[in-house]
């Protein structure tokens, strides 16, 4: 059912999802074709907000920062995972793969190496602020409105 908590929440981490997508191409120094990379973590952000963020709201303050952060971390996952998945899927009709086996494994290096662009200090601030806003936002929505 919808709620004004798991809309609010769902914008936020959609903004937050694409604004760090926007930080990490500039972060980055090589020379990568990010197609829909804004647009993927935006739809994740969505995702994550509604189905993760927006009906844990209601709990208390440090609940909502406990509940900004967990829907930030989900993010994060989710859109490593998604990322590392289509570059296994580019680089397996390049046939780089000798098994299926190689090629799930290789999704997980892909998140480990997509995963060091996280490590700049605006993206570490950008992440950190985005799911405290989030958090308390989802949480005055839910006792304003819910």
């Amino acid at each position: 059912m919808p709620t004004a908590a798991k809309l609010v929440a769902a914008v936020l981490l959609a903004l937050l999802g694409a604004a760090t997508s926007e930080v990490i191409k500039d972060v980055t120094t090589e020379e990568i074709n990010f197609g829909y990379f804004t647009l993927v973590n935006l739809v994740l952000g969505v995702a994550c907000g509604w189905i993760i963020v927006g009906p844990r709201a209601g709990y208390g303050w440090s609940s909502a920062i406990n509940n900004g952060v967990t829907g930030t971390v989900a993010l994060v996952f989710w859109g490593l995972f998604v990322q590392g998945v289509n570059e296994m899927v580019r680089l397996s009709f390049k046939s780089r793969y000798d098994s299926i086996f190689e090629a799930t494994g290789s999704v997980f290096e892909l998140m480990g190496k997509y995963g060091l662009f996280l490590l700049d200090a605006n993206v570490i601030v950008l992440l950190v602020a985005g799911a405290l806003v989030t958090g308390f936002a989802t949480e005055v929505a839910e006792r304003r409105w819910g």
